[in-house]
């Protein structure tokens, strides 16, 4: 609700910034400050982001406002960071630690071309829309490269962060194939919803006559969507240039819980 009513750039604010206020405290205070009690809550924790990730794209797919659409896309990849920090492996917290970087990218970009859209048509249903590939094929191109990313397509920035999470998930004592198993069915998921919304809004016939004549893109708009883009391909085809400076802090934090990760492993 916080995300629709509110204007396109605290939509963005919210999504880049605040959302990981939640995600941030559980490293910096759950994780730091009570290992133990993290280590035991951990199975609870996952379940609630395995559900978190398969509801919030299921409830996705079923909206009609775009805004909306994506604000519940939120409620999907944060499910994937919530997963990757209480798995407490080193490679499941890296991927968190960046897929909170990447969510702020692609759903941001994805309020940005929502707001944009509104600014043009005054209207967030995608019913209203249909065929902008034709009539504005530069949004277009910018919109389905932001969407990929969202949807996790290797060579974009989604692609490594959740991959990074699965992978460190599946290899965790805390949490191990069945909750990665559940959790990679989010990234099918959110192929289905973001290619369904890219379909509806850009693909087909032009359905109303007000789409035909939609204005270019401002060079201001253009100088908000451009660093998107380069964060975008630069963070999935260098990820490495984001993950290495994590190693020091993430190898100390994983030394920290890893005394109570292996008394709950040795557990009859």
């Amino acid at each position: 609700d916080a995300h629709v009513q509110a204007p396109t750039a605290a939509s963005v604010i919210l999504a880049a910034v605040l959302l990981k206020m939640g995600s941030y405290g559980m490293i910096r205070f759950n994780l730091q400050l009570f290992p133990d009690a993290s280590v035991q809550w951990a199975p609870y924790v996952a379940v609630l982001a395995v559900i978190g990730i398969i509801y919030g794209a299921w409830v996705s797919y079923a909206q009609t406002d775009m805004k909306k659409l994506v604000a519940y896309t939120s409620v999907s990849h944060m499910g994937f960071v919530v997963l990757g920090i209480f798995a407490m492996a080193a490679a499941s917290i890296q991927g968190s630690l960046l897929q909170m970087l990447n969510h702020g990218i692609s759903t941001g970009g994805l309020f940005l071309i929502v707001g944009m859209l509104y600014e043009r048509r005054h209207t967030r249903q995608m019913s209203a829309y249909g065929g902008l590939w034709a009539t504005a094929p530069l949004l277009g191109g910018f919109a389905l490269l932001i969407a990929l990313s969202s949807m996790g397509l290797p060579g974009t920035n989604g692609f490594v962060g959740e991959f990074t999470i699965l992978l460190g998930s599946v290899g965790s004592s805390l949490t191990g194939v069945i909750f990665t198993l559940f959790a990679a069915t989010g990234v099918i998921l959110a192929a289905i919803y973001i290619l369904a919304f890219f379909q509806k809004v850009f693909m087909g016939e032009v359905k109303h006559e007000e789409n035909r004549s939609l204005p270019r893109l401002h060079w201001t708009e253009l100088a908000v969507l451009i660093p998107i883009v380069i964060m975008i391909l630069w963070i999935g085809l260098a990820p490495n240039t984001f993950l290495a400076p994590m190693d020091p802090s993430v190898n100390a934090l994983v030394q920290e819980v890893q005394p109570a990760v292996t008394e709950i492993a040795q557990l009859p």
